[in-house]
């Protein structure tokens, strides 16, 4: 398709500037996944698209793809700013986080569907969540999404029995990335577990099995929050090899 258009649904999750007035913009779109498009000119006053192209921002494109690895984008529309979430620090932490593990396990150029939808109507309730959390890297919004990422990049915990094991009786007190999921008190030393409650457990699974919208309202406690960001920053260092800037800001 090169040097030819084409229009898609896209969210915005990274803009960085480049050049005097423009901006290089790392998005992830309903018809081609990961897409790197450079937006021309959108730092200039006068540019009809600059506010259009705020990161967090769901939005229709037209982008151009010429012989160069960076699309440029020719078209915008609005389809949901997501203001809300911007202008409140809290929201926006969280989304940052949500677009940040977005960028690091859908990094191909190839269509997910389900993870596109995942990431719009977690922006959609981000605009509305109260602030659930100490700070932000414990918001339930943010870990449920961050958990079915994990779910939908094939990643996800095994927690119903001993992931190394398979003891379905015994009492599971860890995590093992390596194992794949929660492991019982015998294999958790020659797994290298992270210590997990039964808790953090309880939570991680609820998580999981609620649609994103019923994350809040599942009033998780201080001590499953922090076991659910364990299991999910260890996944990402162990299966991706990253961590991710945003959780340690």
């Amino acid at each position: 398709m090169a040097g030819r258009s084409h229009t898609t649904e896209a969210v915005v999750l990274r803009s960085i500037r480049f050049g005097e007035a423009d901006r290089v913009l790392h998005l992830y779109t309903l018809d081609h996944g990961r897409v790197g498009a450079v937006a021309k000119g959108v730092r200039k006053t006068t540019s009809r698209f600059g506010a259009r192209l705020e990161p967090l921002s769901h939005v229709e494109l037209v982008l151009h793809r010429g012989s160069g690895e960076l699309e440029t984008v020719t078209g915008v529309q609005l389809v949901r700013p997501h203001r809300a979430a911007r202008e409140d620090y809290y929201r926006l932490s969280v989304g940052l986080i949500g677009a940040e593990a977005m960028l690091r396990l859908f990094s191909e150029q190839e269509a997910n569907e389900r993870a596109f939808v995942a990431l719009t109507r977690f922006l959609d309730l981000l605009d509305e969540t109260p602030h659930a959390a100490e700070r932000p890297a414990l918001d339930p919004l943010g870990l449920a999404f961050q958990l079915k990422l994990l779910w939908l990049s094939g990643y996800l915990p095994h927690l119903t029995s001993c992931a190394e094991c398979a003891a379905e009786d015994a009492t599971l007190v860890g995590y093992s990335p390596r194992a794949g999921g929660a492991v019982c008190g015998a294999c958790a030393g020659r797994t290298e577990a992270l210590a997990l409650g039964g808790e953090g457990i309880a939570g991680i699974e609820a998580l999981l099995a609620q649609p994103l919208a019923g994350a809040v309202p599942l009033a998780l406690g201080d001590r499953a929050r922090r076991d659910a960001l364990r299991v999910v920053t260890a996944s990402y260092e162990y299966y991706g090899g990253f961590r991710l800037r945003t959780l340690s800001a």
